[in-house]
């Protein structure tokens, strides 16, 4: 989560704020202009993971997997992969570079998701999403 110190707010309640929201996850200071941007992000992106989470699973019900097996397997991927990006700060791309094998299957697979515009559609949710926060917050 993120927070936005006011006009009025000093430092000592800034770092009073973060300890408690700290309880619930990680918490940054950030510019007010950013608090629309994060509601786009991540406040409307569990539903935009969720959703490619179930398209993920969906893919390995459709080649034979059980249902509830491909769900938690789909999950644990998000979950591990989530895991690396914030362990490692790695940048995306280069632990998506690092786990493509030149002609295997994540390439190709990676290849689908290109044609089928997942990074296009995901850039357009963030803003669309962001923008529906800015005409909620006048």
């Amino acid at each position: 989560m993120v927070v936005a110190r006011g006009h009025h707010a000093g430092s000592s309640e800034a770092e009073l704020l973060q300890t408690l929201l700290a309880a619930c996850g990680r918490c940054e200071e950030v510019p007010e202009a950013y608090v629309d941007i994060h509601t786009g992000l991540s406040g409307s992106g569990v539903a935009y993971v969720c959703t490619f989470s179930e398209a993920l699973a969906e893919g390995a019900i459709k080649m034979g997997m059980p249902a509830s097996l491909a769900h938690r397997l789909a999950a644990q991927t998000l979950l591990g992969t989530a895991k690396l990006l914030l362990q490692g700060e790695q940048h995306p791309a280069q632990l998506r570079l690092d786990v493509c094998t030149p002609g295997g299957t994540t390439i190709y697979g990676l290849h689908a998701l290109e044609q089928g515009g997942l990074r296009a559609a995901a850039m357009s949710a963030v803003e669309a999403a962001t923008g529906r926060a800015k005409e909620l917050s006048k």
